[in-house]
């Protein structure tokens, strides 16, 4: 059933919150929603001190891998004020939800963060066909964030997989994607 403009499933968005921007997967079950944040990012200092997220709903690959490995210039954020609390949203979001955010539990590398929805809006009504092209950029990035933190080879392998996809796929905004992917990752090995 999900909750708002988030599905059951894992959700990947584009979280903002002061001032930064990532792809994160938002977790919704049961009528729950939750998040797994990896420590040190500026994410999780963020979701700390200030106790909300957005969550982005855009079908951009570029941003996807610029935020995953970047920061975005503060033009890229529209501040938008929820009740008393300003919260930043991304400029090019077709929809946007924001969320308090609670810190749960922690391990040595994540924080769970527990979700409250605060306010949801649709921006646009645009119809997105299925393009395995964007949706393999969102899985080589998820890997290649991994990647980084543990420089595992089969993640690499994986990140192959969906960068032939892209090529076979995608588009030129996908094309554009995966050759800055490429280009994060190449000082980590060759590229892909």
């Amino acid at each position: 059933m999900g909750v708002g403009l988030l599905k059951d499933g894992i959700n990947e968005v584009i979280a903002t919150t002061h001032w930064n921007a990532a792809p994160m997967g938002i977790i919704s079950r049961d009528n729950t929603l939750k998040m797994v944040v990896f420590r040190g990012s500026h994410t999780a200092a963020n979701i700390s001190s200030h106790g909300w997220v957005v969550a982005n709903i855009i079908f951009d690959p570029v941003i996807y891998v610029e935020s995953a490995f970047g920061d975005l210039a503060k033009e890229h954020f529209v501040p938008e004020k929820i009740g008393d609390q300003w919260v930043h949203r991304l400029a090019g979001a077709e929809a946007w939800a924001a969320f308090s955010a609670r810190v749960t539990r922690e391990t040595d590398d994540t924080i769970m963060v527990e979700l409250t929805p605060l306010y949801e809006q649709m921006l646009t009504c645009a119809v997105h066909p299925v393009n395995r092209g964007f949706y393999s950029i969102i899985e080589a990035t998820v890997h290649a964030t991994r990647y980084v933190r543990r420089r595992d080879p089969a993640l690499m392998r994986l990140i192959d997989h969906h960068a032939s996809l892209v090529r076979r796929c995608g588009g030129s905004r996908e094309m554009e994607a995966l050759a800055l992917l490429q280009a994060h990752l190449s000082g980590e090995r060759g590229s892909p």
